[in-house]
């Protein structure tokens, strides 16, 4: 189980992971891996999202791409500084071209 807590700021979550065996059509039993994800909310579990697959690697994936929506990027990063920087001066640039383009014309 993988829990973030609720907080005057923000909701918490829980993440439930569950194996089992399934049985198909023609009675061939099959292990299951799951997973149930609960939104905690003024104390209330409510269910936010869940899903079955047929190998652990592809619960393993889920819980991947779960874990970075729960922690959302920061710019603290320094890749993200580097993209702010590169943002504002690309924008510098073409605004002193049309600004100089301006003024020669």
């Amino acid at each position: 189980m993988d829990e973030s807590c609720e907080s005057e700021q923000a909701f918490g979550n829980q993440l439930w992971y569950f194996e089992s065996i399934g049985i198909d059509d023609d009675r061939l039993r099959h292990n299951v891996f799951g997973v149930v994800e609960y939104s905690v909310q003024f104390g209330l579990h409510e269910l936010v999202d869940d899903g079955v697959f047929e190998s652990e690697p592809q619960r393993e994936r889920f819980r991947h791409l779960y874990e970075r929506e729960v922690h959302p990027p920061s710019w603290r990063q320094p890749a993200h500084r580097w993209l702010a920087i590169g943002l504002v001066a690309v924008t510098l640039i073409w605004l002193s071209y049309l600004l100089l383009r301006i003024l020669s014309a």
